[in-house]
Formats: structure tokens, C-alpha cells, sequence
């Protein structure tokens, strides 16, 4: 989905993983974090692990446009070539345009340590 829109853009869901899977599919989305971190337009990237074993991943992108470079990126290819052996059905996934203002405007959050 592309738009010209200039307000940020998320994406966020769950991932349930196969029986035996979620320390693979765990590695995997861990491995994503920090380099989707360092994407040009990355304002979020959260990873969390549900008590029921779900992966809920937060994602927000400054535009649609940096959202569309970081999963056009080998590193995103490679991972959603990989995912569908790791996962108990499909993603849940949801994608949306922020409406509240972003804390510090378009400017790249900091890292926190």
C-alpha cells in the first residue's frame, strides 16, 4: 500500500508460532529489531512476547515511503521468505496512518539505551 501522505504510518500484529517453533521464530524477529532500527524513517520498533506465546511487533515508519524501502530491503525479503515455516497460521496483522501527533514531530526518535 502506498500513499503520499507525510504523517507517520504503522504496522503492527501478532505471530503465533508452530508447536516447537517459538524459539526459532523468536531468533528471527530478534534479529530484525535492531538493524529495522537503523532504517532511515524507523521512528518505533518493539518486539513483544505475549504470556499465550504470541510475538506482537509495533512498527512505526516517519512515511509510507520509508516503510516501503525498509521491506523492499534483502534483510525483510529473506525473513518473510523464511516465516510462513515458523508460524501457526497467518500473521494478524494491521497497518494504519497515525492520527495523534508523534512526540518530537517527524525528526528520527532517540535510541533508547
Amino acid at each position: 500500500m502506498t500513499t503520499t501522505s507525510t504523517a507517520p504510518v504503522s504496522l503492527y500484529g501478532f505471530l503465533t508460532p508452530k508447536p516447537g517453533h517459538a524459539d526459532e521464530l523468536r531468533k528471527l524477529l530478534m534479529d530484525l529489531v535492531e538493524p529495522s532500527r537503523g532504517h532511515e524513517g524507523s521512528l518505533q520498533y518493539h518486539l513483544h512476547e505475549q504470556e499465550d506465546g504470541r510475538f506482537f511487533l509495533y512498527e512505526v515508519w516517519r512515511t509510507q515511503e520509508d516503510l516501503d524501502r525498509h521491506n523492499a530491503t534483502p534483510l525483510l525479503r529473506a525473513f518473510m521468505d523464511e516465516l510462513p515455516e515458523h508460524l501457526e497460521g497467518a500473521p494478524e496483522a494491521y497497518f494504519g496512518t497515525m492520527r495523534s501527533s508523534y512526540p518530537g514531530g517527524q525528526r528520527r526518535a532517540p535510541k533508547i539505551a
